[in-house]
């Protein structure tokens, strides 16, 4: 399971940003998926902001295949294309199999070298066995895309929440814009780094694209997708980064298990000496200025922002930039990679990776 938790932490470094002054924020970059570039409405009113919530859970329903109470068989490949700036490029397997009396049994393999089968006789907690600990990046990436994209109400229930419409592959969509409460609440036009971003279709309630970060876009596709008893697949997930396809995720089959084999599901000895497997915990975004103030009048502050993995260890591992072309993107990654993260979980407790999101500010006074 992929927690959807958002943690946001705002970073400095020297003097306070109130003793700086707040430098001008440049705009997003460019991309074809940036679906957000027309007015922005503020939603703030009860009912306005139960309406929104209600549109998020429909299209969060959809991909809810556990809470049908049928057992089923999801085969899924995709291909990584990062260029080496994450690890296990290539063709990848996925398979699930879940059975509502007996747990979730699944595995996943790359052509590069990495294996893991992981089963949860319990429903909660995971054994593993495989090639590593550490699940990779493209490997949670995909199966938090498939199963749990959308964050549920009770992490979003006191976020600022944005709307504006878009066009889609020639529908309408709504686009949801979520930040932390703190965020200020103004229709200023254009989506803003901290928002994270869902656009959905209002008529058939499918997700259409989905955004953690600007620079960083998932597509879905529905053409012919399997529908399990009122969930609907997409049959083919395109995740891109600066524009670029980094890793394109295809829905072979979905069938009915209404009879698994009762020992897939059993850990074996070498598994439960192991212990519980690693959680894939929400993402955490991290916001922070590099440099020291005072910034001269009129400068701006041009971000790029750093997409790695914490590994349950606090190591940040396949760290690199969603703005590959900003001439600060080097930089960005550099200085990622000296911060330090959270410690190991205590003992007892079930250790946890996450994806994390460092917004590096580089401050100009042009």
């Amino acid at each position: 399971m992929v927690s959807r938790r958002m943690l946001w932490l705002l970073a400095t470094g020297g003097a306070s940003l109130a003793a700086w002054g707040q430098p001008g924020r440049a705009p997003i970059p460019a991309d074809p998926l940036e679906m957000v570039t027309g007015p922005i409405q503020v939603v703030d009113s009860p009912a306005g902001r139960e309406s929104v919530l209600q549109l998020l859970a429909r299209a969060r329903s959809r991909y809810a295949l556990r809470s049908t109470g049928r057992g089923y068989d999801l085969k899924v490949t995709f291909a990584v294309n990062s260029g080496g700036q994450t690890d296990y490029d290539g063709a990848w397997e996925m398979e699930d199999l879940f059975d509502p009396s007996q747990g979730l049994r699944w595995t996943a393999k790359a052509a590069a070298g990495y294996t893991t089968t992981q089963i949860s006789p319990n429903k909660m907690m995971f054994y593993r066995e495989g090639t590593a600990s550490t699940i990779p990046l493209r490997l949670q990436e995909a199966r938090a895309a498939l199963f749990s994209p959308i964050p549920s109400p009770g992490n979003i229930d006191r976020d600022l929440i944005r709307t504006s419409t878009a066009t889609f592959k020639g529908a309408q969509v709504t686009c949801v814009l979520l930040s932390g409460s703190g965020s200020a609440a103004t229709a200023t036009p254009g989506r803003r780094w901290a928002e994270t971003e869902e656009c959905i279709n209002p008529q058939s309630g499918l997700l259409q694209v989905h955004s953690l970060m600007p620079g960083r876009y998932v597509a879905y596709e529905y053409a012919n997708a399997p529908q399990p008893d009122g969930c609907v697949l997409p049959r083919q997930v395109i995740v891109t980064e600066g524009g670029k396809i980094v890793s394109q995720i295809s829905v072979d089959s979905f069938t009915d298990l209404p009879a698994a084999d009762s020992s897939l599901f059993v850990p074996t000895e070498a598994m439960k000496t192991k212990g519980p497997a690693i959680a894939m915990a929400g993402a955490q975004k991290i916001s922070r200025f590099l440099g020291r103030g005072p910034f001269p009048s009129g400068a701006t502050a041009q971000s790029v922002c750093v997409f790695g993995l914490v590994t349950s260890t606090g190591q940040l591992v396949e760290a690199h930039s969603l703005q590959p072309s900003d001439p600060n993107s080097r930089a960005a990654v550099e200085a990622a990679k000296r911060m330090k993260f959270s410690r190991p979980a205590p003992a007892g407790t079930q250790p946890e990776q996450h994806f994390v999101f460092i917004i590096e500010k580089f401050v100009s006074s042009r």
